[in-house]
């Protein structure tokens, strides 16, 4: 787990209280939601997604994009919202995402996304709220 101190930081027992158990499992164990189990891979209006632990906008709607994979995946993220580790778990190097502001986990980055970067933030959607434009 990543040492770094975060602008909102909390305790174990806080972050169980704020979350579900599926939220801590996948923002605070550096879990995985089920593919296809998440209401927000269908969100389609216009709005930001953010963090469900500190609600920092992480994903612009208007990045969001349909990958086939059974997660939200979103171009690129807002812009200082999240950071990213190198993650060895799995028997794989992949590089794992995280918000800038609170640390908790949201999903991978991978090189098979659209152009023009290429790039998939495969996000898992039970760390995310959605705010829907006015």
């Amino acid at each position: 787990m990543n040492t770094k101190t975060y602008p909102v930081t909390r305790g174990d027992a806080e972050w169980r209280r704020l979350l579900t158990p599926a939220q801590y499992y996948v923002m605070r164990s550096h879990g995985t939601e089920a593919p296809g189990s998440c209401a927000l891979l269908a969100e389609k209006r216009p709005g930001r997604f953010t963090c469900a632990g500190c609600d920092t906008p992480l994903f612009d709607s208007k990045l969001k994009f349909e990958s086939g994979t059974g997660w939200p995946s979103f171009n690129d993220p807002v812009e200082g919202s999240v950071e990213t580790t190198i993650d060895h778990s799995h028997g794989m190097i992949r590089t794992e995402v995280h918000c800038a502001t609170c640390g908790s986990h949201l999903g991978h980055i991978f090189d098979d996304g659209p152009p023009p970067s290429f790039q998939r933030y495969c996000i898992n959607g039970i760390a995310m709220n959605f705010v829907p434009d006015k």
